[in-house]
């Protein structure tokens, strides 16, 4: 009976991947058509919290990490992506509430949309990147082509709390605002702007609940210092991928019918 439900979803998923296409390509217009620097911004962001947040710390944390301005624009981006997507997710359904009644939709193209958009957005974000790398003189190697894991990683997981929080938001209205304070933590626990060497060994664990973390330092390792993914790295964001998209896909199908009684 599992084995039914998951091909006809499949299946499903396949008759409306049209439909997610176009979803996704109005996603993209909407973020850029009413910004006056449009894709310049996405590139012009991660760049002046660079140079504000190099401005800021370098005299604290620059000796410390080689390549300072690189080392904050890989935590911003990825970040960045994170927070994005998510916060992006939690109004998804209620802004398409009118939609949803007019005809049948996959509810979950929604999110789904939303988080292929921001992904797709994510990749004009690393031309700065590539820019300021070559300008501090950051050497590039072969291990530059495994930031595809972390990436991927993220996406499932950024996809599976986006789906929490759109679930959430439905029946609980201030789900946004707290969702603001809880990104501005996870953003200090995520190590953007100081390395981790510089804590107490005692508070990495805490710091490795945080798959945001994990991811940035992982992306870190491949893009700044030649070194690939490791195996225990692979476990550890996989494990969180999967425990995320379980749990989003889970809460979702099981309360998406009720949607439309409490919007």
């Amino acid at each position: 009976m599992n084995i039914l439900k998951i091909k006809n979803n499949i299946l499903n998923f396949i008759k409306y991947k049209d439909l997610l296409f176009e979803m996704t390509k109005n996603n993209i217009k909407l973020k850029y058509t009413h910004s006056f620097l449009g894709i310049l911004w996405s590139m012009l962001d991660p760049l002046l919290t660079m140079l504000v947040l190099t401005f800021i710390f370098s005299n604290l944390f620059a000796r410390s990490v080689q390549n300072f301005p690189v080392y904050i624009m890989c935590g911003k981006i990825i970040f960045g992506f994170f927070s994005d997507t998510t916060s992006n997710s939690i109004k998804v359904i209620q802004n398409n509430i009118s939609l949803v009644k007019k005809i049948y939709v996959p509810k979950y193209l929604f999110p789904l949309s939303k988080t292929l958009a921001s992904f797709i957005s994510l990749f004009i974000s690393f031309i700065p990147l590539a820019v300021v790398m070559l300008i501090t003189g950051v050497k590039t190697t072969p291990h530059v082509i495994g930031a595809i894991f972390p990436l991927t990683y993220l996406f499932f997981i950024s996809f599976g709390i986006g789906l929490i929080l759109a679930t959430i938001s439905v029946f609980f209205g201030d789900m946004q605002h707290l969702y603001s304070v809880f990104l501005l933590l996870l953003m200090y626990l995520s190590a953007i702007f100081y390395p981790v060497s510089t804590l107490p060994k005692a508070y990495l664990p805490i710091f490795q609940l945080n798959p945001v973390f994990t991811v940035i330092d992982t992306f870190r390792n491949c893009v700044m210092y030649g070194v690939g993914v490791t195996i225990t790295q692979h476990i550890r964001m996989f494990v969180y991928a999967l425990v995320y998209m379980i749990a989003g896909l889970f809460i979702f199908y099981k309360k998406q019918d009720k949607f439309i009684l409490y919007i």
